[in-house]
């Protein structure tokens, strides 16, 4: 069974219609594929983009994985409102759901892929990790790491082009094992560092991950999240710190303040609709937070991104 969820970081349900939370989600644009596939791999261009009414050098959200790796640099690129800088070697991989713009002053040179949720199988997904949200957009692959990554995606890239020499059925099926062994590596890659590798062994923490996000729009006590999940306070303070270097409540708010920021760039919900939106059912209490938390109120903060 192919897995069709966005889990862990997109705020709940969408469609490229507006969706639940108001923000406009661009799909996989399928018609570009060759030979209608769900995935794409190419040199990175310009003029490029998921859709019409989606320019690049906006903040806008996709639908599916984008994974691009870099011969040049540095290029910067905003996801999820954090900033990244990649040069020449390294990687940037945006999931499903996360927001982000291209640099309007930079070029992008290298290999671009995209990937539509469901191309590949329940399995695969949970092997590659590719909803682990929690791990690094940007990732720095050593020499023998890059070298690998790259044969892999030059592999893929013959494997894509190549639509006459097998019938579609098992075109598809060879582009799927193409790219769970880019994947592998990719994932290998991303879970190497000593944090992340800290978070996957912490159940304490997965678990709590999971349940804010969850329950984010509505819960924003540490007391009952640690209830719901049968640990005492301190346990789950001792777990967060360790994995993230945060308490639990610095967590939970960085959450709230993501999803916020998400709505007030990318929709036109008046700010106390926001506000309830991520729990705050008293706009002022809302503003308050979020300015205590960014030191912009909500209004400064989308009139900067338009």
């Amino acid at each position: 069974m192919a897995d069709r969820t966005t889990q862990g970081g997109d705020g709940g349900g969408v469609d490229d219609d507006g969706g639940v939370d108001g923000i406009r989600t661009f799909p996989f644009p399928v018609e570009l594929s060759a030979c209608g596939v769900g995935m794409q791999i190419g040199p990175m261009g310009t003029g490029r983009t998921w859709h019409a009414e989606a320019p690049l050098e906006r903040v806008h959200r996709i639908d599916f994985h984008v994974v691009m790796l870099f011969t040049d640099g540095p290029v910067r690129h905003m996801i999820d409102f954090a900033e990244y800088e990649a040069t020449a070697g390294d990687l940037l991989w945006i999931r499903p759901g996360q927001v982000h713009r291209f640099s309007r002053s930079c070029e992008y040179r290298g290999t671009v892929l995209t990937m539509q949720p469901g191309f590949l199988p329940r399995a695969t997904v949970e092997a590659t990790g590719l909803y682990r949200y929690d791990l690094p957009p940007l990732l720095r692959p050593d020499e023998d790491q890059l070298a690998g990554l790259e044969a892999a995606l030059v592999q893929l890239g013959r494997e894509y082009q190549d639509t006459t020499t097998l019938p579609l059925t098992l075109h598809t099926e060879v582009l799927r094992h193409s790219l769970t062994a880019f994947l592998l590596r990719l994932a290998h890659l991303a879970a190497g560092s000593a944090q992340a590798a800290r978070q996957q062994a912490d159940t304490t923490f997965t678990l709590f991950r999971e349940a804010v996000e969850r329950g984010f729009t509505a819960n924003h006590s540490v007391s009952a999240y640690a209830d719901a999940l049968g640990y005492s306070r301190r346990t789950l303070v001792r777990a967060v710190r360790a994995a993230t270097g945060q308490t639990p409540k610095g967590f939970i708010d960085r959450r709230v303040i993501l999803e916020a920021k998400r709505l007030l760039a990318h929709t036109d919900l008046p700010i106390g609709r926001v506000g309830a939106a991520v729990g705050f059912p008293d706009a002022a209490n809302f503003s308050k937070f979020f300015q205590q938390h960014t030191d912009m109120t909500p209004a400064a903060f989308r009139a900067e991104l338009r």
